[in-house]
């Protein structure tokens, strides 16, 4: 715990307002059981930046936090001394709609943000769980997925620059405020999926989109998953603009079915009879989505689909936000849960029977959910975070690992319990890349102030 003297010198810096070091509040900033030993909420980059400096001269490391929705991601921090609660910087910067450039502070919630956009007919595609609390730079610096990228791509397709605070304490610029930008690298591109390790975001810039008239959505069943692949394969293979495009396995129909049900929501055909599903949403004008609709039910006919289901608005904005909350609800599915992040070449029908053949080995249940891209989110259910159950967890990722470097694919891991991460077993092979990653970390953080040791490695 932090002196009373330096606590005093903490609230030097910027009033004893902006810091918390009350026992009380500490553990709702906690990272893996770890808990701070202040809290500070800065205003401004230049806040930031002398907080840094101060932690520097102390050697103090510093969490960088908005909403905390996601903090559970990555290993728990080596040392933690100071929370910087960034949702004090919560204002949009610089928006200009003709060129579809915006620059809003890291803060920013990201419900909020899209209302601004949207009296403009705007939006940034940034679909990400826990939509409703999370904030522009928690999306960013988590590097979560965004259910939209099979159209819009992630945030390195439209993040164009960022300003940050080094860990030296210099409030830094990557990159720019128009999308045509050429000048220096794309060092903001690094910052995503960082969880903080490198730098304090505070400012970020993006391109934006404009909101479509209308939109649709469908859910086409199959018995199998050849035939909920080739339904994919097609559509794809047609350049449908489809703004998502998921396969999930019965296991997650099963789930999605209940949490539905649960909430005395509709529950879509295919989910009911847990069957393999997929899930296809599209936007634009009428007459493109009524195209578009068309075009799906006719792949679905071809696939041998045993049903597909063209869902009213309220149905697909149901199906649409839970799949958009999928990390939400899937690491929660039960007492112990593995959810890793598989990205693969590609996702077929092999890989499918041999994750479910993982699962089964090590005594199992489990579901897939296949995003755009080649992105899988795989679930092991566990009914216990001991003894032989966690055993059991910790050779299933094992194996999935083994699995995905064969496939000359990578995992990461999204969620697991605290006792699992600890294993250096289950991160064998995960640091083909850490000479790299240490320099890269090295020179944004020569000091190691920013959550020392949540990546891999000790970073």
């Amino acid at each position: 715990m932090l002196t009373a003297n330096l606590a005093a010198k903490l609230q030097g810096l910027l009033g004893a307002t902006r810091v918390t070091a009350v026992e009380d509040a500490l553990p709702s900033f906690a990272v893996d059981g770890i808990s701070p030993a202040a809290i500070i909420q800065p205003a401004s980059a230049e806040e930031v930046a002398e907080v840094v400096r101060f932690a520097a001269s102390e050697g103090l490391a510093i969490v960088s936090c908005g909403s905390r929705s996601k903090l559970e991601l990555g290993m728990p921090p080596a040392r933690y001394d100071i929370a910087l609660d960034m949702t004090g910087l919560c204002r949009i910067a610089h928006y200009d709609a003709g060129d579809l450039t915006l620059s809003v502070d890291a803060g920013m919630p990201l419900r909020q943000l899209e209302q601004a956009l949207a009296e403009k007919q705007q939006f940034l595609p940034l679909a990400v769980p826990c939509f409703e609390t999370s904030t522009v730079g928690g999306a960013v610096a988590s590097g979560i997925d965004s259910v939209l990228r099979q159209q819009y791509g992630t945030a390195r397709d439209f993040l164009i620059g960022a300003e940050f605070v080094d860990g030296t304490g210099r409030i830094c610029k990557s990159g720019g405020r128009v999308v045509k930008n050429v000048t220096g690298y794309d060092l903001h591109k690094l910052l995503i999926g960082s969880l903080g390790t490198l730098c304090v975001i505070t400012r970020l810039n993006f391109r934006t989109f404009p909101l479509a008239q209308v939109s649709g959505g469908h859910l086409v069943s199959f018995v199998g998953v050849d035939g909920a692949l080739a339904f994919r394969r097609g559509v794809e293979a047609a350049g449908l603009p489809l703004s998502n495009l998921e396969v999930f396995s019965p296991g997650t129909a099963a789930i999605l079915a209940a949490i539905l049900r649960s909430a005395k929501s509709g529950v879509p055909l295919g989910l009911e009879q847990g069957r393999w599903c997929v899930y296809a949403s599209h936007e634009g004008n009428t007459a493109v989505v009524e195209r578009i609709s068309r075009e799906l039910e006719k792949f679905a006919h071809d696939t041998g689909a045993t049903n597909c289901e063209p869902l009213d608005q309220s149905a697909d904005e149901s199906l649409g936000g839970m799949l958009r909350e999928a990390f939400e609800w899937l690491r929660f599915a039960s007492p112990a849960v593995l959810l890793l992040r598989v990205a693969l070449p590609e996702f077929s029908a092999e890989v499918s029977a041999d994750l479910s053949d993982i699962l089964k080995a090590n005594s199992m249940r489990g579901a897939f959910l296949l995003r755009a891209r080649g992105v899988v989110y795989f679930l092991a259910q566990g009914d216990s975070d001991e003894g032989a159950a966690l055993d059991r967890l910790e050779k299933t990722a094992r194996d999935v690992r083994r699995l995905t470097a064969e496939k000359q694919g990578h995992a990461t891991l999204l969620h697991a319990p605290l006792a699992l991460k600890s294993r250096a077993s289950i991160w064998a092979g995960a640091d083909e890349n850490i000479s790299l990653m240490r320099r890269v970390k090295q020179a944004f953080d020569p000091q190691g102030l920013f959550a020392p040791g949540r990546f891999w490695g000790g970073l």
